[in-house]
């Protein structure tokens, strides 16, 4: 008996989700169930025809291109060490105010995260750097081991961004347009951190005391290792606002830009090699999840699933901003259990058109997505970030680094009420480049 393509569709969004609970590969089971799926409603050999063509198809568009450039910049700068820098001179100027290392923490990070792109690099070399600094000047382990957490986090909004990139090629919207909407959320949410700390710094001081001592001879001597960071940030968003480069082309410079100034840094050939094999193997690794993703989108095209499910969501008895929020509840539930990438493409399939059809801006949508993707990184029983602090830490227990991120747990809903309310702080900047 043939199944109604909506059925198929159905069958099919259920068979992936169980498939990827069990712990098959993303990629392995979105080609498998999207090829069975097409197959099923058009026949077999127009149906792997399709499949087929698809990855070469995929792989030549241009847009793709962007993300290995993104992330040769981030295995650059953590092979050259530019990480101890950025924190040495957020340390020098931030570190007098109240949980100041702490607060350099976080703007270290979200200067590292504008040369990385990936969170859990980021947690992983400032728990090398900022948590013995912050111990060894009494700070609560607690505080030390969550604020490295969350601010690893900062890297999926601020520019280079893989996960925002990934975004806008599933949606097919404007990847410069993304980039530089996660700057002014990505400054934000590193500012909300910010006064988390220094407020709960300031009512309890053993938490985390101020560090001084440093003379502005000391703090204008820091700057000049920030100089790959502003750097990078300089060529990516003047290229991306100012037109005069892709993102694609942006990344290649800002790539040989880290490449030049890692190699002042003392950066030696075996180091050079690592960083290019772990870029070869990352972006294998994302192109392979994509390929796969779009094969299982082509077949919720052919079963119309998206559509059926954007005309229920329409004829919810629900205001829009409600039924936002129980989107993104289900993702943060969703995220509980699954990775960044698998969980955006896994769903993005059939929950964007039904968002686009109650009126939202794809852009305000892509932020607001991605922010609920930083809450996963951070909340148990996942909580990758978590899991990366107490790898490289194990003297602090996991339970106490789940334990230091609830203040950042909240500060992230918060943030993401602030961009419900107000959306221009998302879309403003995006807007301005259009204009």
């Amino acid at each position: 008996m043939e199944l109604d393509p909506l059925v198929s569709g159905v069958i099919g969004m259920a068979a992936l989700i169980v498939m990827v609970f069990l712990g098959v590969r993303v990629y392995i089971a979105a080609t498998v169930v999207g090829m069975l799926g097409i197959v099923s409603i058009i026949g077999w050999s127009a149906g792997t025809g399709i499949v087929g063509t698809i990855p070469h198809s995929k792989a030549t568009l241009y847009s793709l291109s962007v993300l290995p450039m993104f992330i040769l910049i981030g295995f650059l700068a953590f092979h050259a060490g530019i990480t101890t820098s950025a924190f040495d001179a957020a340390k020098k100027w931030i570190g007098w105010v109240p949980g100041g290392l702490a607060v350099a923490t976080v703007f270290a990070a979200a200067g590292f995260a504008a040369v990385s792109g990936a969170s859990t690099a980021t947690a992983a070399v400032f728990s090398r750097v900022a948590i013995p600094e912050m111990l060894e000047n009494k700070y609560d382990k607690r505080l030390a081991a969550g604020v490295v957490a969350a601010g690893g986090t900062l890297a999926s909004l601020i520019p280079p961004s893989a996960i925002l990139v990934i975004y806008a090629i599933i949606v097919e919207q404007s990847v410069g347009a993304l980039l530089l909407a996660g700057f002014i959320p990505g400054i934000v949410s590193a500012l909300i951190y910010a006064l988390i700390i220094m407020g709960r710094a300031t009512v309890n001081p053993k938490l985390g005391p101020p560090v001084r001592g440093f003379t502005f001879g000391d703090r204008m001597r820091s700057l000049p290792g920030t100089l790959p960071i502003v750097a990078v940030i300089g060529i990516i968003f003047s290229a991306i606002y100012g037109g005069w480069a892709t993102p694609t082309e942006a990344g290649a410079l800002g790539a040989f830009v880290v490449l030049i100034l890692a190699f002042f840094h003392g950066m030696r050939t075996k180091e050079l090699k690592d960083a290019l094999f772990e870029t070869a193997k990352l972006s294998v690794m994302i192109f392979s999840i994509i390929w796969g993703v779009l094969v299982f989108v082509r077949f919720l095209g052919f079963s119309g699933l998206p559509e059926a499910f954007a005309d229920w969501i329409l004829h919810l008895p629900l205001p829009p901003t409600a039924i936002i929020i129980l989107i993104l509840c289900g993702y943060a539930i969703l995220g509980m259990f699954m990775d960044a990438i698998g969980m955006l493409l896994l769903t993005l399939p059939v929950v964007y058109p039904a968002v686009i059809a109650l009126g939202y801006d794809p852009i305000w949508f892509g932020i607001i997505v991605v922010k609920m993707v930083e809450i996963c990184l951070i909340t148990p029983p996942i909580g990758l970030n978590c899991y990366v602090v107490n790898g490289v830490r194990p003297d602090i227990p996991l339970a106490d680094v789940f334990r230091g991120i609830g203040p950042f747990f909240v500060a992230d809903v918060l943030t993401i009420a602030l961009f419900i309310a107000f959306p221009w702080l998302i879309t403003w900047l995006p807007q301005t480049m259009l204009n």
